[in-house]
């Protein structure tokens, strides 16, 4: 038993030194399974699997690229469910029939939605998108098939140096596992010859040099808002720092950001800099419930965020009552607790959040109910101790500025000062 948990932290300590351990999600990551199905000796019949087992991390548009590099001279025939984006430097065969891809690292994407079935395979085709594990389970795995010819080393090897071409992401070494069943009626099942896995995880500090968004503040008994820390996402006139000033800019005005980068933005001038802003209001008090209100602002004039979700760490969560307007899910990470809960869209009302302006936001209103002996609107207890948009984590105000609850003795104080000036006025 000692032996397993001196591994298990072993393990989690290299993930931790590489900055992409996510306590919210420990066991996150993408799957790339390569099965090999069947050895037609000059050629090799391939099936490759990409499964997202991240639980609220997804995989945005543009998608996935997956790439690799052969270990020997490798090229690839033909395909089904998705295509090379290069065929390379095949002008050594001759023949009428050209390879599919020679490059020596290929670099593979998937097709889109609508692409004719003779050159789908199923779990193909949805433009290199895939949804998180508890968004749609169903849509989170991407699939295509691959014939290439052998190499001329004795017996097949493995690609190595796998990339998923997405911004944050590294991937591991192949390993061998038991072989991939499967079965076509239910009662035969067959398995393929070899199946390897890669393992990728994803770690916000490679995917962006700054974070993404940040949280503000405020409640129904104090005056103050919190807003987002200044600097939070960068700084007015650093590099990288685009922004515009007026919401009225015509699109055409707007400058061009590198539309090869998956995090292109143009942002609304503001003293955070965020694309993204996330405000938590605490709107209402009753006698055994209280009431929040979430509002997620896009300050992006350039990006809509298909498919975004909200994860939020705070221990009232536990006794969510009703939510409005959003999807919403318990996360027991560990054992049965349940403080952390993801928000996501509605399908055809607001699981698009649009780029910045008049619609740019999406907000909803939780209902909690007050836990006895727990339950404060003192020291910020009310407001979320964690809060991450899209799987990246948000700058969260310092706790020394959150909104507190009146002082009742200074109330008194002020008012009962008011009252006597008052007939002092009245008397002189």
């Amino acid at each position: 038993m000692a032996t397993i948990f001196f591994c298990i932290f072993i393990f989690f300590s290299l993930i931790a030194s590489n900055h992409a351990f996510d306590s919210l999600d420990p066991f996150g990551n993408i799957t790339i399974t390569w099965d090999y199905f069947s050895d037609n000796g000059d050629t090799i019949d391939v099936r490759v699997s990409i499964y997202n087992f991240q639980l609220f991390r997804h995989v945005e548009e543009p998608g996935w690229k997956l790439g690799w590099a052969w270990k020997g001279d490798e090229v690839i025939w033909a395909m089904l469910g998705a295509e090379a984006k290069e065929q390379g430097n095949c002008t050594r065969f001759r023949g009428q029939q050209k390879p599919h891809c020679c490059k020596k690292e290929p670099v593979i994407i998937d097709l889109m939605p609508g692409t004719p079935y003779n050159m789908q395979t199923a779990n193909c085709c949805k433009g290199g998108v895939l949804t998180s594990l508890k968004q749609d389970h169903t849509k989170r795995g991407a699939t295509f098939q691959m014939n290439y010819a052998k190499p001329s080393l004795s017996a097949s090897a493995m690609p190595e140096n796998f990339t998923l071409g997405i911004p944050g992401y590294s991937c591991g070494t192949p390993f061998q596992v038991p072989p991939t069943k499967f079965t076509k009626d239910g009662h035969r099942w067959q398995q393929v010859l070899e199946t390897w896995n890669v393992t990728c995880i994803y770690s916000q500090f490679l995917a962006s040099p700054a974070p993404k968004c940040c949280v503000s503040l405020s409640a129904f008994y104090n005056s103050t808002i919190v807003h987002c820390p200044t600097c939070s996402c960068n700084c007015r006139g650093l590099p990288g720092a685009t922004c515009v000033d007026s919401d009225k800019t015509s699109v055409l005005q707007l400058p061009q950001p590198n539309r090869g980068e998956a995090s292109a933005s143009v942002i609304r001038c503001s003293h955070h800099m965020c694309p993204i802003r996330i405000h938590w209001h605490v709107k209402q008090s009753y006698k055994e419930h209280w009431r929040v209100k979430i509002t997620i602002t896009n300050m992006n004039f350039v990006k809509n965020y298909s498919q975004w979700n909200l994860v939020v760490l705070h221990p009232n969560l536990r006794s969510v009552t009703q939510v409005f307007s959003f999807n919403y899910e318990a996360l027991r990470v560990y054992g049965n607790l349940s403080d952390v809960g993801m928000f996501w869209g509605l399908a055809y009302y607001n699981e698009m959040l649009l780029t910045h302006g008049e619609n740019g936001n999406v907000q909803t209103e939780v209902l909690l109910h007050k836990d006895r002996g727990e339950f404060s609107f003192r020291e910020g207890w009310s407001f979320p101790r964690k809060v991450s948009f899209n799987g990246d984590e948000c700058v969260m105000p310092s706790p020394d500025a959150y909104p507190t609850l009146p002082n009742t003795a200074h109330t008194a104080t002020t008012t009962l000062n008011t009252i006597f000036f008052s007939l002092l006025l009245i008397l002189f």
